[in-house]
């Protein structure tokens, strides 16, 4: 491991040239403008971008890669530690370069959600003037968190979770480069899949885990052999000792394996079966073990409309608002709306009859088992339908009593067929006195 430093494994191994960053392929193309920032600023201008993505995707290894490969002067605030006389400041030494030096300069300012609107004011000056050029690097959505002004004056490039290539690459590279553990410790198989795995697409959280693993394998090598630590033959890494490194329980869960199916099984037998607490065993089992949570949003929408159905017809809107927050505010957030909706569902009434009557007439339809649409409630808006009879004896239902008339919608052949019986729990309680109503109504049952 690289000594004579105190900085972190993920700071170490922070890429000095774009060509070096792993992921984000979307924003690294030829003529991009991460790749005009990056490169000599004569004659080509510098426009202000904000980095929007989770934790661990990059964002400011992307303005570190920019300020080593670029000739622009390069100055980096926190918006946690910087205020309004810091940014007018950098303002102010900027306009000076530009004036006596013909120098450019790169503002990056990272969390910049956390500055007010008065000190996001402070940047338009500069920014539109173009004595700077700002990369703003955020986690929170740009629409609710930075200016108008601002927003109207930089381009919004939104970064994407590392996948599992990506993360695999970022391993094997702290593991072999100097910088890193310099080829002084490997991985078995089992620690380099769970490493993945619960780096849920964070590199930073990957290389972190990675160097507490790899100096508790360093460690514990030392005191069997005797010697330094790395001294002769690497360390190994095993699954338990990542496990115990990062004080994380290891979760025997393959994504495209058994574990894989069998958990997400128990998850929705449980919620099925009125289970929240067993539900949100399984749920918590997922999230850890670096489930992609927009799987697991998925099911539950699913979940919603096939165990739960009409017994709560509010289930399928609060599992569609849970997806939707999950994409909105990704993880570790998204495990509160997921657990809210996890819930709701598991303590609801239950009715599968909508999803039963759906297969039942699919089955109908493939087995050939239809006719024709009855003629009074063909299209009858095209020249020559009325000739052919075409919506005629058709009555308008809103016209009829209790906006229900008696008529025939069933093909000839179907007529009487059944398909949805409401059931007797929930709201389907009032759906089925409601529909044996409108069915005698229908059929003109007395």
């Amino acid at each position: 491991m690289a000594r004579g430093t105190t900085a972190p494994l993920a700071v170490r191994m922070r890429p000095t040239s774009l060509d070096d960053v792993v992921g984000q392929r979307h924003l690294l193309g030829p003529g991009s403008p991460l790749r005009r920032l990056a490169a000599p600023s004569e004659g080509v201008s510098g426009q202000s971008v904000i980095l929007w993505g989770p934790p661990g995707t990059g964002k400011t290894t992307l303005a570190q890669s920019i300020a080593h490969t670029s000739d622009r002067r390069f100055v980096e605030l926190s918006a946690v530690t910087a205020g309004v006389k810091d940014v007018r400041q950098v303002m102010e030494d900027s306009l000076n370069q530009r004036d006596l030096f013909g120098q450019s300069t790169v503002l990056f300012l990272d969390e910049i959600h956390r500055f007010s609107k008065a000190q996001q004011d402070a940047l338009l000056p500069g920014v539109e003037q173009g004595w700077v050029t700002l990369i703003a690097a955020t986690t929170e959505n740009p629409s609710f968190s930075i200016i108008s002004p601002l927003l109207s004056r930089s381009l919004l490039l939104t970064l994407e979770p590392l996948d599992d290539t990506d993360i695999a690459e970022l391993v094997d590279r702290a593991i072999a480069d100097p910088r890193g553990f310099g080829a002084g410790i490997v991985l078995d198989d089992e620690a380099r899949a769970q490493l993945i795995r619960m780096s849920s697409g964070d590199a930073r959280r990957a290389l972190t885990a990675l160097e507490a693993a790899g100096a508790h394998a360093l460690e514990a090598a030392a005191l069997e052999q005797g010697q330094d630590p790395g001294a002769d033959a690497p360390a190994t890494v095993t699954a338990e000792a990542l496990a115990s490194a990062v004080d994380r329980a290891l979760l025997r869960y393959d994504r495209q394996g058994d574990e894989h199916y069998d958990v997400i099984s128990a998850f929705i037998k449980s919620v099925r079966g009125s289970d929240p607490d067993a539900s949100l065993h399984y749920l918590a089992r997922m999230i850890e073990a670096g489930e992609d949570p927009r799987f697991i949003a998925r099911r539950i929408i699913v979940l919603a409309s096939e165990d739960i159905g009409m017994a709560d017809p509010q289930g399928l809107v609060i599992a569609t608002a849970a997806a939707t927050a999950v994409q909105m505010i990704g993880m570790p957030e998204g495990r509160i709306p997921l657990a809210e909706a996890t819930v709701y569902l598991a303590t609801a009434p239950k009715s599968n009859r909508s999803y039963k009557g759906i297969d039942a007439a699919i089955a109908d339809v493939r087995a050939g088992d239809f006719g024709r649409v009855p003629t009074h409630l063909r299209d009858a808006h095209y020249p020559g339908a009325k000739r052919l009879g075409h919506g005629k004896g058709y009555r308008y239902a809103h016209d009829a009593p209790h906006g229900v008339a008696t008529q025939q919608y069933l093909p000839d052949p179907l007529v009487g067929r059944r398909y949805y019986e409401a059931g007797a729990h929930g709201f389907e309680r009032d759906v089925a006195a409601r529909l044996e109503r409108i069915r005698k109504i229908l059929s003109a049952e007395s």
